[in-house]
């Protein structure tokens, strides 16, 4: 009888492979490297962490807790 495979390990990322993969596809890609994606990912979640740090600093300025969609337009400029 075969052993069986230790699951692999999940990434504690919050922004899933196969939509950026489709998205990567759509924009001209005919075969996407894993590790290509992997980095793109890593990217994106840290874009989106800075740029929601900018706009609770902008929410708080303003004493509100809402983070509206203003506020990370005003963060990502």
């Amino acid at each position: 009888m075969a052993k069986k495979k230790a699951p692999a390990k999940k990434s504690e990322g919050y922004i899933a492979k196969a939509p950026i993969r489709r998205l990567m596809k759509k924009e001209g890609a005919d075969l996407v490297a894993a590790e290509a994606l992997d980095k793109l990912i890593d990217f994106l979640e840290k874009s989106a962490a800075a740029a929601t740090k900018d706009a609770i600093k902008v929410c708080k300025a303003d004493k509100r807790k809402r983070v509206t969609a203003a506020d990370i337009r005003d963060a990502t400029r």
